[in-house]
């Protein structure tokens, strides 16, 4: 049996990113805002990683603060020129090829949801994991960018997928207990933006490399196509004329198994915090 069509295009990744290694400074909003919430939520860890792999090499703050650590940082990197302009490995998290047990922390800022085999990356990571390693991100997940979605069905715009689906907060731990990890965590935090038009929303989507990298490339919007997704856009605004559009991260977080790892709790008794998962069992 023949495999899947992907549902991404690889080449579309890698221009996206390579793209955003163009941009001027700060014109990425998401970028800074997932970081420092990474970064919170790794000063909740009482424990040092001594080797760390970061998936994605354009935010050079979060770099410069990773080395700031003492950590020995390896990147990997999917837009070729972006992975020479900054020492990253090139390629794809679904594709990784490097020696089990090879890092303490994996830190994986956006991009989950634009993988065409999330599983097989899942698994490949919880393999380049020590034990007792931790895999740390977030993504743009399910219920993000409802109004611009909404836009996109309005009358006299071709009915074509042009946006991606989007993971669930219920799929991605499903996700992370199929793979082998222990621990799983997996949360959300709201982010309204509010936009003056539509074409700020795509400004700042590309600006973030969440444009699409569907594999089934859509056609070029027309003029008259562009016209009625900003009119529909503009018809959801609030009293000052401004569309308040949300973003969804999910964060997720999983260990690699260690005999020294608290047992979790009993299914359904709510009782482990986000903080207390994030702690490792020494």
């Amino acid at each position: 049996m023949a495999p899947p069509a992907p549902l991404f295009s690889a080449a579309r990744h890698r221009a996206q990113r390579d793209r955003l290694a163009r941009l001027p400074a700060g014109a990425d909003f998401l970028a800074p805002i997932i970081a420092e919430t990474l970064r919170d939520r790794l000063a909740m860890v009482t424990r040092d990683f001594a080797r760390t792999l970061l998936i994605g090499a354009h935010d050079a703050a979060l770099i410069a603060r990773l080395r700031a650590s003492g950590t020995t940082l390896t990147m990997l990197e999917a837009g070729p020129r972006l992975a020479a302009a900054t020492g990253a490995i090139a390629g794809e998290a679904d594709t990784i090829d490097l020696p089990f047990a090879s890092f303490d922390l994996i830190l994986w800022p956006g991009g989950l949801d634009a993988v065409n085999d999330v599983p097989g990356a899942l698994v490949r990571l919880r393999a380049l994991l020590a034990p007792d390693g931790l895999l740390l991100g977030a993504f743009v997940g399910d219920g993000s960018l409802a109004r611009m979605r909404r836009a996109l069905m309005a009358e006299g715009v071709r009915p074509i997928a042009r946006m991606h689906p989007q993971i669930d907060l219920a799929a991605m731990g499903n996700l992370l207990q199929r793979t082998g990890f222990a621990l799983p965590v997996v949360d959300v935090e709201a982010l309204s933006v509010r936009y003056g038009n539509w074409f700020a929303l795509v400004r700042d989507l590309r600006a973030a490399g969440l444009s699409s990298r569907l594999a089934a490339a859509p056609p070029p919007l027309t003029r008259a196509e562009a016209a009625h997704i900003a009119a529909a856009f503009a018809a959801q605004a609030d009293a000052d004329g401004r569309v308040a559009e949300d973003f969804r991260l999910i964060h997720f977080s999983g260990w690699a198994p260690h005999p020294d790892q608290p047992q979790p709790a009993r299914r359904g008794s709510g009782t482990a915090s986000l903080a207390e998962a994030l702690k490792p069992g020494k």
